[in-house]
């Protein structure tokens, strides 16, 4: 597997500098024979890093992760030239229909009864060909020791090179950074709402709009009485956060470091 990239430095969380194009190479050499136990992915938003900065554990998860890409626009802006978003319902996209020619594998963790396999039908019928070798839905709570083990089972069976995972930050990174050393897998990539997006169950933003690093506003209006508390008082504490690192008022050093 190809060496990750270095990462730079947005309030103690370690961003990968990568492009769309290059993640997806890097999923894809996951493909074939691999050793016991998963790495993950995780798609690092300014909700994320701003959630990271006042829970340690989270920090740790998203900075011993393989990759942990930019997805918001903000995370694309403060990082150094060439750095691209990495948008997770895109990267999910593009590694289906690229992953068809070196026989890539995939697994669908999350999404609410029904959603996986509505994710199944209309990916699979997309793009032609392409392998899912299996879906869990699972409770919206933590999974018992039972659940655990009839997932960790299931995943053994079918092997996936690609375990994607939609349960929504923080929620997936703590879900991935737990189970993927006991899973048969290649890599998790946590997703979150693409499995709503890519199921029909939600419209994305405009793509002007993405561009603009205005999604969160889009979404804000869509869903206000679930997202309106997150975004309202996170983003404008990540801007004055992010204001007070790039002036030197404040250091967030990486805690901790990136193995690699």
């Amino acid at each position: 597997m190809s060496i990750p990239p270095p990462r730079y430095n947005v309030l103690g969380v370690g961003v990968s500098a990568l492009t769309l194009p290059a993640t997806r190479d890097l999923v894809l050499g996951v493909a074939g024979p691999r050793a016991a136990g998963a790495r993950y992915i995780c798609l690092a938003t300014a909700h994320g890093v701003d959630e990271a900065r006042t829970d340690p554990a989270f920090r740790a998860i998203l900075n011993t992760s393989w990759l942990t890409t930019p997805d918001g626009m903000p995370l694309v802006w403060l990082g150094p030239p060439g750095v691209a978003r990495v948008y997770g319902p895109d990267l999910m996209l593009a590694v289906c229909d690229a992953g068809r020619a070196v026989g890539l594998t995939h697994y669908f963790y999350g999404g609410k009864a029904g959603v996986a396999a509505e994710l199944k039908a209309r990916l699979t019928a997309r793009y032609p060909g392409l392998a899912v070798v299996g879906a869990f839905a699972p409770p919206f709570r933590p999974l018992d020791a039972t659940e655990a083990a009839a997932l960790r089972a299931d995943v053994a069976r079918a092997r996936p090179d690609v375990l994607w995972v939609g349960l929504g930050t923080p929620k997936q990174e703590r879900f991935m950074a737990e189970f993927a050393p006991t899973l048969a897998a290649g890599v998790l990539i946590g997703v979150g709402a693409a499995f709503d997006f890519h199921s029909g169950r939600v419209r994305q933003a405009p793509r002007w709009m993405q561009r603009g690093g205005l999604e969160w506003f889009f979404r804000l209006c869509t869903e206000p009485r679930r997202l309106g508390p997150r975004y309202l008082t996170t983003n404008p504490r990540f801007v004055l956060r992010v204001l007070a690192q790039i002036t030197g008022l404040k250091k967030y050093p990486l805690s901790p470091h990136h193995p690699h």
